[in-house]
């Protein structure tokens, strides 16, 4: 059985739903990801863990007081940790998907000791790249935003897909995988991570103190990449990159960017025996 609820944080209401048993696992989804993605992993984990997922703030039935007001990477860690504080006395688990990956990190520094494991995978954090590399990032990412004004969604989707070394056309997937079709819902969702998220990422947050806190900090950290995923892209610089910081190597998880998507059923074991 699912459970659906709105948790009033300053200056939103939180959707979340929560299912299964077991220790509170935390799924922090990519891109326009609300609460209803990764229903296939989900389906997965629910014997296993108590798996909340939740719109993050701006996305589906997540509604900002003011949807203007630019929402930085600090503001989605709180959210995050007054979610965990309203479900558990606990310290949590969490994956983290690319943004969400980067509120991981974020909750992690920010809130220590809210989080027992982060699996943090192809984090989307440019401020842990040497400066050409972060720059070059910075460039395709205002290029996304850019083709969003000039030539709508779709076109801007194309071309994130390719910044993430994502091919919609070659992806290999598991069997029976259920669709995610672009209802109205969803291409706004597109459009608020198209703008005001990458905005998010672009501001980045995480200082070389941060780093070290979660290196030297009581939350087990795991960086995480997609088997696929190419070397070049970013994300997985980054998991890289933090890995190095952190002194580990990174875990290789089936799949891509979108791993958690296209091979539920080899991801959530994977996932499963990584978080014990």
């Amino acid at each position: 059985m699912t459970t659906t609820s709105l948790l009033p944080v300053p200056g939103a209401l939180l959707h979340h739903q929560v299912r299964g048993n077991g220790p509170l696992l935390l799924v922090a989804q990519s891109g326009e990801g609300d609460a209803d993605r990764s229903r296939d992993l989900v389906d997965r984990l629910v014997d296993d863990f108590t798996v909340v997922t939740y719109d993050r703030r701006g996305l589906s039935r997540s509604t900002p007081d003011d949807p203007s007001r630019p929402v930085p990477m600090a503001t989605h860690a709180d959210d995050a940790h007054r979610l965990l504080t309203a479900l558990t006395d606990r310290p949590a688990l969490m994956l983290g998907c690319s943004f969400g990956a980067a509120i991981g990190l974020h909750l992690a520094a920010r809130h220590p000791g809210a989080l027992h494991t982060l699996i943090a995978h192809e984090p989307a954090v440019p401020e842990l790249l040497p400066a050409a590399e972060r720059a070059a990032t910075e460039s395709e990412l205002r290029a996304v935003t850019r083709t969003y004004r000039d030539e709508g969604w779709l076109a801007a989707v194309r071309r994130v897909t390719a910044v993430l070394g994502i091919d919609p056309h070659h992806q290999d997937t598991e069997p029976d995988v259920t669709a995610e079709p672009i209802t109205e819902a969803r291409a706004a969702n597109f459009a608020g991570f198209l703008t005001r998220d990458i905005d998010t990422i672009l501001a980045g947050g995480l200082a070389p103190a941060d780093l070290d806190a979660l290196r030297d900090g009581p939350t087990r950290i795991v960086p995480a990449v997609g088997r696929t995923t190419p070397h070049q892209v970013f994300d997985r610089r980054c998991a890289a990159l933090l890995a190095d910081h952190l002194g580990t190597t990174p875990a290789e998880f089936p799949g891509g960017h979108n791993g958690n998507l296209t091979h539920p059923r080899a991801f959530a074991t994977r996932l499963t025996s990584l978080l014990g």
